[in-house]
C-alpha cells in the first residue's frame, strides 16, 4: 500500500450538518474538487462553494424519494480503484471512472428517528443504503482513500493535510477506516435490535451490541487490566448521561458502583419522599428514606457506616446544602442526584475527590430493556429486571397478618432486594435498612451477616439493642429451609417477605407461625448475580 496519498476530489453527503461549511471551505482552500448530493449539495451552494452533483457524476437524476443516488459504478468505481493496479486504471480510463480521494458522509438519523418513537414505517425509511455501501468501499480501499463518518474528525483530518502538505499517511487512513467500520456496525446493530422488537422476536439468530466511547480509563477493575467506557446511545439518566461538575474521571468500579446506586435509588419516586442508597461494590450498605434529604442520608450511614467510607451516594431529589454539608463529614467517591442547588456545589468544591453528578430525572425502573453479560465463547442478554409488586400482589400465608407499618416496610425492602447482589437478604425498620447480607452462598449465612452488621452498628450508636428488633426482612428468593427464617426471627424480626415456591413452603410457614412472624409471598424473586 502507499503510504502518502495526495488528496485531489471528496465526496461529501451528510445527514449531521455540523462543522459541514467550515470543512468545504477548508478542503476548496486546498484546491479540493467538491462533489456532493441533494441537501449536502444545496447547502454547500448557498455558502458560496462550487460544488457538482451526484447526479452530474452518474449520468442518472436522484430517484425513488432519494433511495437511488450514489449506487452506481461512477461512485464506487471512484472509491473501490486501486490506484496501483493497471487493469483498474484501465477501466477508470474506458469509463470516464475519477478517483475519489475523500469520502465524507454521515448516515440517516435511525437512531434518533427511534428514540422519539416513529412509527414502524418511518423507521424504515430512515435505514441508510447508499451511506453504509459507500462507507464499506472507501473503507476497503484505505490504501488509497480517507473516509471521515463523524464531524469529530473533521479537524483532525484537516490538520493531517497541513502537516503532510495536501497528503494522508497510511496509518491516518487505517484509523479511519476502523472508524467507519465500527460506525456502520453500530448502525446495523442498532437497525437489527430494533427490528427484533418491532417484530417481536425475542431471540434473534444473531444479536448485535455496539456503544460510542465515552472516555478511555486508566484500568479496569484492577490496574494490571486495561479499560474504557461506552456509551450506548439510550437517553436513560444515570452515570452515562449525567453532568460531571467537579473531581478527577471516573474509574471503572465507580462507573459500575455509581449505575448500581442510581437505579437502587430511582426505585423511590420523590413524591414518596426524599430517600437516599449509599453503595460499595455494587452492593448496598445504606439504604433509607427520610422526611429531608439529609435525614435520609443519614439514616442510610447508620445501617453501615464502616461500608459507606469510601461509598457511592445516590439521591433521589435535588441535592441542598444541607445534605452535602452531612455527606462530606466522610469521605466520599461520588454522588449522583437528578439536579443540585448552587450553594451544595459550591461546598462540594472544597472536595477535590470528590465527584458530583447531575442527571435530568430518574431512571424508569418500570421500562423495558435488555441487559448481557459476557460469558467464555459468548455472552447472555435478558430483559431488564423491571418486576414490581403491589400490595395487591401480595399473599399472606401466615396466621398473623403483617400490620400496616410492618407491609410499608416490606415493600419498601422489596425493591431494595431487586438490587443486592444474592443470596440477599435486607432488614428494614421504619423505610430504612439496619442490615444488608449480599453475595453469600447460604441464605442463612446473608441473614446471619446482616444481623451482625446491625449489632456492630448499635455498638456504634450507643444503642441498648440492634435496630433489626422489631425489623421485616426482605429474602430475594424463597427460604429453601425454615432455618435462615428462624436466624431472622432470633435477630427480632417480626415479619418476612419473599417470592414462595419452596418445596418445603409448607415447613418454612409452620415456622413462621410458630414464632409468631407474618410472612407475605410475592410469587416474584429478585435474583442478582
Amino acid at each position: 500500500m502507499t503510504d502518502l496519498v495526495p488528496l485531489k476530489r471528496a465526496l461529501i453527503s451528510v445527514s449531521d450538518k455540523t462543522g459541514l461549511i467550515d470543512l468545504a471551505k477548508a478542503l476548496a482552500a486546498r484546491k479540493v474538487e467538491l462533489v456532493s448530493t441533494g441537501g449536502t449539495a444545496r447547502a454547500l451552494r448557498e455558502a458560496g462553494l462550487a460544488v457538482q452533483d451526484v447526479s452530474d457524476l452518474t449520468g442518472f437524476p436522484e430517484m425513488m424519494d432519494g433511495r437511488v443516488k450514489t449506487l452506481h459504478p461512477m461512485v464506487h468505481g471512484g472509491l473501490l480503484a486501486l490506484r496501483d493496479n493497471e487493469e483498474h486504471l484501465g477501466s477508470m480510463t474506458a469509463h470516464g471512472i475519477k478517483a475519489i480521494d475523500l469520502l465524507v458522509v454521515n448516515l440517516y438519523p435511525f437512531e434518533d428517528t427511534v428514540a422519539r418513537g416513529a412509527d414502524y414505517a418511518e423507521a424504515v425509511e430512515n435505514i441508510d443504503i447508499g451511506g453504509p455501501a459507500m462507507i464499506r468501499a472507501a473503507a476497503k480501499n484505505h490504501g488509497f482513500v480517507s473516509v471521515v463518518t463523524d464531524p469529530e474528525d473533521y479537524i483532525p483530518l484537516l490538520s493531517e493535510l497541513d502537516a503532510q502538505e495536501g497528503r494522508t499517511r497510511l496509518s491516518f487512513r487505517q484509523t479511519l477506516a476502523q472508524r467507519a467500520y465500527a460506525r456502520t456496525a453500530a448502525y446495523d446493530a442498532a437497525v437489527s435490535t430494533w427490528m427484533a422488537g418491532a417484530i417481536n422476536d425475542p431471540a434473534p439468530r444473531r444479536r448485535a451490541f455496539a456503544g460510542t466511547l465515552a472516555q478511555t480509563l486508566r484500568y479496569g477493575e484492577n490496574p494490571h487490566q486495561s479499560a474504557a467506557f461506552y456509551r450506548d446511545g439510550s437517553d436513560r439518566p444515570g452515570v452515562a448521561t449525567a453532568t460531571q461538575h467537579q473531581g478527577k474521571d471516573l474509574s471503572y468500579n465507580n462507573i459500575n458502583d455509581t449505575d448500581a446506586a442510581f437505579e437502587l435509588v430511582s426505585e423511590f419516586l420523590p413524591a414518596d419522599g426524599p430517600a437516599c442508597a449509599i453503595i460499595k461494590h455494587a452492593n448496598p450498605c445504606g439504604v433509607a428514606r427520610g422526611a429531608t434529604l439529609a435525614e435520609a442520608y443519614n439514616r442510610a450511614y447508620d445501617c453501615d457506616r464502616i461500608s459507606a467510607f469510601g461509598g457511592i451516594i445516590a439521591l433521589n431529589t435535588r441535592l441542598d446544602l444541607d445534605t452535602a454539608k452531612a455527606i462530606t463529614g466522610i469521605f466520599t467517591e461520588v454522588v449522583i442526584a437528578p439536579g443540585a442547588d448552587d450553594d451544595a456545589i459550591a461546598h462540594f468544591a472544597t472536595k477535590k475527590n470528590l465527584r458530583l453528578l447531575t442527571t435530568k430525572g430518574l431512571a424508569n425502573t418500570a421500562a423495558a430493556g435488555l441487559t448481557f453479560k459476557q460469558v467464555s465463547g459468548g455472552f447472555l442478554v435478558q430483559d431488564r429486571d423491571n418486576g414490581m409488586i403491589e400490595p395487591d400482589d401480595l399473599r399472606v400465608v401466615t396466621k398473623r397478618a403483617p400490620s400496616a407499618a410492618e407491609l410499608a416496610d416490606m415493600l419498601f425492602a422489596w425493591r431494595i432486594a431487586k438490587h443486592v447482589k444474592s443470596n440477599a437478604i435486607i432488614y428494614v425498620k421504619d423505610q430504612a435498612t439496619v442490615g444488608v447480607g449480599a453475595g453469600q452462598m447460604s441464605r442463612v449465612d446473608s441473614t446471619r451477616i446482616a444481623a451482625r452488621k446491625s449489632q456492630d452498628m448499635a455498638e456504634v450508636l450507643g444503642l441498648d439493642a440492634p435496630l433489626t428488633q422489631g425489623s421485616v426482612v426482605a429474602s430475594d428468593a424463597f427460604f429453601p429451609f425454615a432455618d435462615g427464617l428462624l436466624t431472622a426471627a432470633e435477630a427480632g424480626a417480626t415479619a418476612l417477605i419473599q417470592p414462595g415456591g419452596s418445596m418445603r413452603d409448607d415447613e418454612v410457614i409452620a415456622a413462621a407461625d410458630a414464632a409468631g412472624l407474618a410472612m407475605v409471598f410475592t410469587g416474584q424473586r429478585h435474583f442478582r448475580h
